[in-house]
């Protein structure tokens, strides 16, 4: 039997990064990719038809079919594994991606077809998305990583993807316009795919095992699978909680990326550059978040670092535009933002990890997610139609007071109780062998 360090690339019974490194690196170039894209299309729609609510549409007909397929393609990443599910879809988004600027050039690029293709890349990244979460907790342990600093470390992630992504994607733009964006976007993709495909160490990544089966009981199919997860996902208030009230803030942060700041750029004056500057300094103060909560979150209450991260990382953001404040007010604002947008996505990876078995964490987490996502296909197409009726700064001023109420009220609620209690039902009920080793005196996830 060989060592669980030998089979992560290192050296026997000593720690190795490279699993937990080429996740997170694949994760980083296929998400700067993304962010580029943020810029990049929304600006290119705007540009080219003047409308936002076409705008609003093309960012539905991306997200719709990301939730959708994300939400079915649980069952498959732990049947097939999450390795040859994230390079093929890398491989899929790349493709499509490149395909908009193409045909652009040669003129063949119609409006419908814009939106064949954002749906097809939307299709892609969900579960593309999904897979490389998924291996998040496998490369923890393969490294000997605390489970609270591995999830910490992909939010720096994250953050940083969205810092570069967004600022390279306003340059971009505003240099060379928005089809170069889209090109640099299936560049990454592309990248994203050579890096699972070929640079993750051998045995890693693949389909979970399931429960032994008892003899002549044949192995559970795709229905059952889901159905297992969506019952296991009933089960549990807590995570159903987290899920509806991100559902929520997903709408309004989806409006609020793909519509109300561009809008608010053409009509300040700012143009793209201010986008990709807002976003990358919102960025940059969420990799310090990010960098802090993967040292000290496993430390500190969930629950008041999670709200806390949300009061500063929401309504602000959404009234300082609308107040026309100066820009220097506006930086510092999503400055604060940032930093404490950090601090969430590090707390809530730590207690989905653990209270969701192994073997039924692509499902759950896919079933999750698209709830957490079900209304980012909304978002754009919502706001999208709200400016064009009632004008940019009520359409802000709405959306901040909405997400100060959600996160505000929802904590209100006994079950947030459980997010400081470690060690959830997921953990409980995964089999012995599925248990991390000891790490400086304690447990991973």
């Amino acid at each position: 039997m060989t060592d669980d360090a030998s089979e992560a690339g290192g050296v026997p019974g000593k720690r190795s990064i490279r699993p937990l490194g080429g996740v997170l690196a694949a994760m980083a170039v296929s998400l700067t990719g993304t962010r580029i894209s943020v810029v990049a299309l929304p600006w290119f729609v705007l540009v080219t038809t003047g409308s936002a609510t076409l705008t609003g549409l093309v960012a539905f007909f991306e997200m719709a079919p990301y939730v959708v397929v994300k939400a079915l393609t649980g069952p498959l990443v732990d049947r097939i594994g999450p390795r040859a599910v994230s390079w093929t879809t890398d491989l899929a988004s790349a493709t499509a991606a490149a395909a908009v600027p193409l045909l652009h050039a040669l003129d063949l690029l119609s409006f419908p077809l814009l939106l064949a293709l954002v749906a097809l890349i939307g299709a892609a990244r969900g579960p593309g998305d999904l897979a490389k979460e998924v291996m998040v907790p496998e490369a923890a342990e393969r490294g000997r990583v605390p489970l609270e600093r591995a999830t910490g470390l992909a939010g720096v992630t994250e953050r940083l993807a969205s810092t570069v992504g967004l600022a390279v994607g306003g340059s971009l733009v505003a240099l060379l316009g928005p089809l170069t964006g889209l090109a640099v976007n299936a560049c990454c993709f592309a990248l994203g795919s050579v890096i699972i495909k070929l640079a993750l160490p051998r045995g890693m990544g693949h389909a979970a095992e399931e429960v032994p089966s008892r003899a002549g009981v044949a192995e559970p199919g795709y229905w059952r699978r889901f159905g297992e997860g969506f019952a296991f996902l009933r089960g549990e208030p807590l995570l159903l909680t987290v899920f509806v009230m991100l559902g929520i803030t997903n709408l309004l942060d989806a409006a609020f990326t793909t519509v109300l700041v561009p809008v608010w750029a053409r009509e300040s004056g700012n143009g793209p550059a201010a986008i990709g500057l807002l976003g990358s300094v919102m960025g940059a103060a969420a990799v310090g978040g990010s960098l802090i909560a993967a040292v000290v979150a496993h430390r500190l209450r969930r629950r008041v670092v999670f709200f806390a991260g949300f009061l500063l990382a929401g309504a602000p953001r959404f009234v300082v535009l609308a107040l026309d404040a100066p820009m220097g007010a506006v930086v510092a604002v999503f400055a604060v933002g940032g930093f404490g947008a950090g601090f969430i996505n590090p707390v809530l990876g730590a207690v989905l990890f653990e209270r969701i078995p192994r073997r039924m964490l692509g499902r759950v987490k896919a079933l999750g997610n698209s709830l957490a996502w079900a209304g980012i296909p909304l978002g754009g197409l919502t706001a999208g139609a709200a400016v064009a009726f009632a004008g940019l700064v009520p359409v802000l001023l709405a959306c901040g007071a909405a997400y100060f109420l959600t996160t505000s009220l929802t904590g209100l609620r006994p079950e947030w109780r459980e997010m400081d209690r470690p060690g959830g039902r997921g953990v409980r009920e995964r089999p012995p062998e599925e248990h991390a080793q000891p790490v400086d005196g304690r447990l991973t996830a």
